[in-house]
């Protein structure tokens, strides 16, 4: 029993060092950030993944929006917003997306370049300002590759818990920490994301303190039963708005 102890450890430490040394091999400088990130996707895949899930995404959310002029704006602001900022530069294919659910106030990207909005969300927004607040903002999660990112850490944390639970039975407390940890890194991606949006549309000359209002919208339709920010991905709206006020006055906005 004993030897079977000693072998069911070195197994593990096997597993977890593999774990960090995939993990270190696979780390690389963003050029469009600056950010070191751990990323197992190449560009190309993770255009590929975006353009495959496409389809199933918007099907979720009711199929696309029939009024061709709203959808011809989401396309002119997000456009703009591209064609004035560093995504430009990027190899990624960039595609915008007015979803016809008209109850889920939502926003989001795919890897690659896939970008979402719902009806909910587009119909609250006032003005051009604010939907190129919210096109930003979902720019910057592909530009940031966080995606990508968040694969590969959940890749990372499913191989460390596997470890844990081979060598000490302890699989369940190191796959909380990492659901944690995954939680806060889903929370620095969000404010990235922030910073990087109010980039851009000042590099494409819209009014970056709508996107504030953009933020008081959202607050608005998560209503009064909020989740706490510990458990959520997202930062609380306030943060954020702080956050973004400290990015407006970085780019001179």
């Amino acid at each position: 029993m004993r030897g079977n102890w000693k072998i069911r450890i070195l197994i593990g430490l096997a597993i977890v060092a593999f774990a960090f040394f995939k993990k270190c091999a696979n780390t690389e400088e963003n050029p469009y950030t600056g950010k070191d990130q751990a990323i197992s996707l190449s560009t190309e895949e993770e255009i590929r993944i975006g353009l495959q899930s496409a389809p199933q995404m918007a099907a979720e959310y009711g199929g696309m929006y029939p009024d061709q002029n709203a959808q011809a704006l989401v396309d002119l602001v997000g456009n703009k917003l591209v064609q004035n900022s560093v995504a430009r530069d990027t190899p990624y294919q960039y595609e915008f997306h007015l979803l016809a659910d008209s109850n889920t106030v939502n926003a989001f990207a795919l890897p690659g370049g896939q970008i979402f909005i719902t009806y909910a969300l587009y119909s609250q927004l006032e003005n051009e300002d604010q939907l190129a607040g919210v096109l930003g903002h979902e720019i910057g999660h592909v530009l940031g590759r966080h995606s990508a990112e968040r694969i590969a850490n959940s890749e990372f944390w499913k191989t460390i818990s596997t470890g844990a639970s081979v060598g000490a039975d302890a699989g369940g407390l190191v796959a909380g920490i990492g659901q944690n940890v995954l939680l806060g890194n889903g929370r620095e991606d969000e404010l990235e994301s922030d910073d990087l949006g109010v980039r851009f549309m000042i590099k494409a000359g819209y009014e970056p303190r709508e996107m504030i209002r953009v933020m008081e919208i959202l607050k608005a339709a998560s209503g009064p039963n909020r989740a706490p920010e510990f458990k959520s991905t997202h930062p609380d709206p306030d943060n954020r708005i702080q956050k973004i006020e400290e990015s407006i006055q970085k780019y001179g906005g």
